[in-house]
């Protein structure tokens, strides 16, 4: 049973849960003050909105040199959730077999389907001559948004690989030379990008379930 606490100091007013991992909590974490129980819930409450894949569009992803395990970690759990088919790891990316990439992966470095190549134009190559249209997401000049590119509007490739760079220096420019379309999500604050993972599930999703 799930439990969710509050705190009954009025100046804390804490309220969180517990897992039945965590067992029952005696003590506010913040203040340390007693607690209530506020709510209990079953776990198998929750509901599950897992659906089988019929598109016609096969999407992959090739991460071009990704520095941080932690992001290929939520990018492989992104992948499995959105139904993405394979993963290619080029350069740098850090690939399942770093323990600490199922931190942020939780298992989706099982159930999703990858390989390594040491060099990212030559895996871009591989994946033209096997039929995909390469799209790199990239805030770069000359990028069209991705919710508002003709291609897009058309209806993507049946085979699509989507390219993601570097967290720094973004995507090989060997890479961007082979790309049928450069993609940018847009950005209406301060910063001039998301975060790569941020930014790979958007794109994946947006493919994907449209």
């Amino acid at each position: 049973m799930i439990r969710f606490y509050q705190c009954r100091r009025p100046t804390c007013d804490l309220r969180f849960p517990a897992t039945p991992q965590d067992g029952p909590q005696s003590s506010c974490p913040r203040c340390g003050g007693p607690l209530t129980l506020a709510a209990t819930r079953a776990p198998e409450a929750r509901r599950s909105w897992k659906q089988a894949r019929d598109r016609p569009l096969r999407l992959v992803a090739l991460l071009d040199n990704l520095r941080s395990v932690f992001n290929v970690g939520s990018i492989f759990r992104t992948a499995d959730g959105a139904g993405v088919d394979h993963l290619y790891l080029a350069g740098i990316t850090p690939t399942p077999e770093q323990p600490r990439l199922a931190k942020t992966a939780l298992g989706a470095e099982r159930s999703v389907s990858w390989a390594y190549g040491p060099n990212g134009v030559a895996l871009a190559r591989s994946l033209q001559d096997q039929g995909y249209r390469l799209w790199a997401l990239e805030s770069s000049p000359g990028a069209v948004s991705l919710f508002e590119s003709p291609s897009t509007a058309e209806g993507p490739p049946s085979r699509l690989a989507l390219v993601v760079g570097n967290e720094v220096t973004g995507v090989d420019p060997g890479i961007l030379s082979l790309c049928d379309q450069i993609c940018c999500i847009p950005m209406h604050g301060v910063k001039e990008s998301l975060n790569v993972a941020i930014a790979f599930g958007i794109a994946a999703y947006y493919l994907l379930h449209r």
